[in-house]
């Protein structure tokens, strides 16, 4: 499947508030944390819980969000498929950061280690 421009610039208007709340209600109700979600948040973006609250209370879109971030130097081995699409083809890089925050979310959800989410060895 090909990511379209108009589903990039879909994405990179939406804001982050409005997928958080998702975000949380997925990996609780999967027996998970709010701090676990941080953690993944964190380790991809650089992003502590007062930087996520104050992007959620900003409004802010996915394209300031992902351009203030830190993304983690491992975030590249996250691979695998997400929404239908397969994260190492998308060429659209803000497409595939967000592909990656939905990919580590899943994993949490499904109840996956979270060292082997962090991916932080080889």
């Amino acid at each position: 499947m090909k990511v379209t421009e108009k589903q990039n610039n879909r994405i990179a208007q939406m804001t982050f508030a409005s997928v958080y709340p998702h975000y949380v209600t997925k990996v609780q109700k999967k027996g998970r944390t709010l701090q676990e979600l941080h953690q993944v948040i964190e380790w991809l973006t650089g992003f502590d819980e007062a930087t996520i609250q104050s992007l959620i209370d900003e409004k802010a879109t996915f394209a300031t969000f992902f351009e203030r971030a830190t993304l983690h130097p491992n975030a590249s081995q996250i691979k695998g498929v997400i929404c239908g699409y397969r994260i190492e083809e998308i060429d659209f890089p803000l497409t595939r950061q967000c592909r990656y925050l939905d990919k580590l979310v899943d994993e949490l959800a499904r109840g996956r280690k979270m060292e082997k989410i962090l991916r932080d060895t080889v």
